[in-house]
C-alpha cells in the first residue's frame, strides 16, 4: 500500500502529543522531528522536507490552531492541510477541449504506459461515455502494437494500428480516421526507452506538434521513488507535459515521489494505478490521499465504489453513520459484507479511518474466512452489545467467542480493531467541521 510506512511513522510521532494541555515549542520539537525522519524516510526530497515542515511548524506553534481540538488532534489537522497543499489541493480532471481531444501517452521502457493507455480508455469510457479510439504508435518496443491490440479488445475499444511506418505517419493517419468515424477522444501510446535519449524526445515533439494533444501524461513507476521527480522534470523539459499516471501506486510503501513531484515540477498526478486488473485505476484526490496518509481512511471513495453494488438510499445512510461517527457494530458488518463484492478486502478495508490495522496478517485468499468469523461473532452479540459494544464485559466475551467458535482473543481483536475505527472516525469528523 502506498505511503503505509510513511502512516505508520506519523502516527507514532501523534502519540507523543496526547494528554499534553496545549501545544508548546518544547512539546513540539520532538514531534517535529518524528515527522521530518517520517519524510526522509519516506524518500520525500530534501527541498520539500524542509519548506513542509517549516510550515507545520509555523502554523502549530502560531494562531492557526481549533481550540475544539486536542493538541494531538491540531497537529493532525495542520499535517492534514499542509498535505493537501503539497499534493495538489484539488483533484485534476482531464481537458477535453478539442474534437477529437487528443491525450498523447509518454513514458519510459517498463513504466506501464502501453497498460495505462488502455486503463484510461477504459475508465473514460465507462465513467464519463467517451467514444475513445486508441493508437498503436510505439513502433519501437517489439510485440507494442500486439499488446496494445490485446488490451484494447479487453477493454472493448476500438484501436488504429499499422504493421508499418513512422510513428509520426501513424499518429497523421489515426487522426483522419478518428475524425471520418466520429470518435470524440484519441489516446495515442507513444515509444519509449530504457532511458531519456535525443531520438525519443524529437520524436515526442514531432508528434506532439502534429496533434496539437489537451493532454499530455507521463507514466512513472512509484517504486522509483525520488527519480519520478528527475523523469518528470526531463519530460517536461521537451514536451508539454500536463499530468502524471503513477504506476505500481499499491505496491509503494513508502511514496515520497509523488508526495515531491508537483512541489518541485508543477506536474500534477491525474491517476494511479492501483493493480493488475483493467479496471485498477483511479483519479488522485490530494484531500482523500492526505486522510490515508493521516491513516483517517478514504470513506468517500469507499462509498462511491460502494454505488456501483447499493442502492443510492443505502449508500447515503451508511456513509452518514460512519461520517457521524454513529455507526453500530451491525453498520461494521453490514459495511464489511458490500465491500466483500467490490473487490480484495484488504485493500477496501483501507480505506476506512483506522482499517489499515484490520488488514495486519491478512491475506486476500482467506478474507471470505476472516469475514464468516467476523459475521459470526457480532451475529453472537445481543442487539444491546451490538449497539454498544462498549458494555461488553469478560463473561460476555466468553460467551461471544463460544456461539461464534472463536477465542476471547478474536473478539478482543474486533472489539478493539471497532473502537480504533470510532476514534478515528472522531476525530476526522471534528477537523471536517
Amino acid at each position: 500500500m502506498a505511503f503505509e510506512n510513511l502512516t505508520d511513522r506519523l502516527s507514532r510521532s501523534f502519540k507523543n502529543l496526547v494528554g499534553q494541555g496545549k501545544l508548546t515549542e518544547t512539546n513540539m520539537k520532538d514531534m517535529i522531528q518524528e515527522v521530518r525522519f517520517a519524510l526522509i524516510e519516506a524518500d520525500v526530497h530534501p527541498e520539500v522536507v524542509s519548506d513542509f515542515i517549516d510550515k507545520v511548524q509555523e502554523k502549530a506553534l502560531g494562531q492557526e490552531v481549533m481550540t475544539s481540538l486536542k493538541p494531538s488532534e491540531q497537529v493532525v489537522k495542520i499535517v492534514n492541510d499542509e498535505l493537501i497543499e503539497l499534493l495538489g489541493q484539488t483533484q485534476e480532471n482531464l481537458n477535453f477541449k478539442s474534437n477529437p481531444s487528443v491525450v498523447m501517452m509518454v513514458g519510459l521502457q517498463g513504466s506501464g504506459k502501453t497498460t495505462s493507455s488502455a486503463k484510461i480508455a477504459k475508465y473514460i469510457t465507462v465513467k464519463q461515455n467517451r467514444n475513445v479510439l486508441l493508437v498503436a504508435a510505439d513502433m519501437q518496443r517489439l510485440a507494442a502494437v500486439e499488446q496494445l491490440t490485446i488490451l484494447a479488445k479487453q477493454v472493448n475499444v476500438q484501436i488504429y494500428s499499422q504493421e508499418h511506418g513512422q510513428p509520426t505517419e501513424v499518429v497523421k493517419n489515426a487522426m483522419e480516421y478518428a475524425k471520418t468515424n466520429g470518435f470524440d477522444t484519441v489516446i495515442i501510446d507513444t515509444a519509449g526507452r530504457l532511458s531519456i535519449d535525443e531520438t525519443l524526445m524529437q520524436e515526442l515533439a514531432a508528434i506532439e506538434s502534429i496533434v496539437k494533444p489537451d493532454e499530455i501524461l507521463l507514466t512513472v513507476d512509484a517504486m522509483v521513488g525520488q527519480d519520478i521527480v528527475s523523469v518528470s522534470r526531463q519530460f517536461k523539459e521537451r514536451v508539454s507535459l500536463t499530468g502524471l499516471v503513477v504506476t505500481k501506486y499499491d505496491g509503494d510503501s513508502r511514496g515520497g515521489g509523488i508526495l515531491s513531484v508537483r512541489k518541485i515540477t508543477n506536474v500534477p498526478v491525474k491517476f494511479v494505478g492501483t493493480g493488475e486488473k483493467l479496471e485498477d485505476i483511479e483519479l488522485f484526490y490530494p484531500d482523500r490521499v492526505a486522510s490515508r496518509i493521516l491513516g483517517m481512511g478514504d470513506i468517500l471513495s469507499l462509498i462511491e465504489q460502494a454505488e456501483a453494488k447499493m442502492d443510492q438510499e443505502a449508500s447515503e445512510k451508511a456513509a452518514q453513520r460512519f461520517m457521524d461517527g454513529t455507526f453500530t457494530m451491525d453498520d461494521l458488518l453490514t459495511s464489511l459484507q458490500q465491500v466483500n463484492r467490490m473487490g480484495p478486502l484488504s485493500g477496501l478495508l483501507k480505506l476506512l479511518p483506522g482499517g489499515s490495522k484490520m488488514t495486519e496478517g491478512l491475506d486476500d485468499e482467506k478474507s471470505a474466512e476472516s469475514l464468516k468469523k467476523t459475521r459470526a461473532m457480532i451475529q453472537s452479540m445481543t442487539k444491546k452489545e451490538r449497539e454498544k459494544p462498549s458494555l461488553i464485559r469478560a463473561s460476555q466475551k466468553r460467551r461471544i467467542a463460544q456461539g461464534a467458535g472463536v477465542t476471547t482473543t478474536d473478539v478482543n481483536r474486533l472489539l478493539n480493531q471497532y473502537d480504533k475505527m470510532k476514534d478515528s472516525m472522531r476525530i476526522f469528523s471534528r477537523m471536517m467541521k
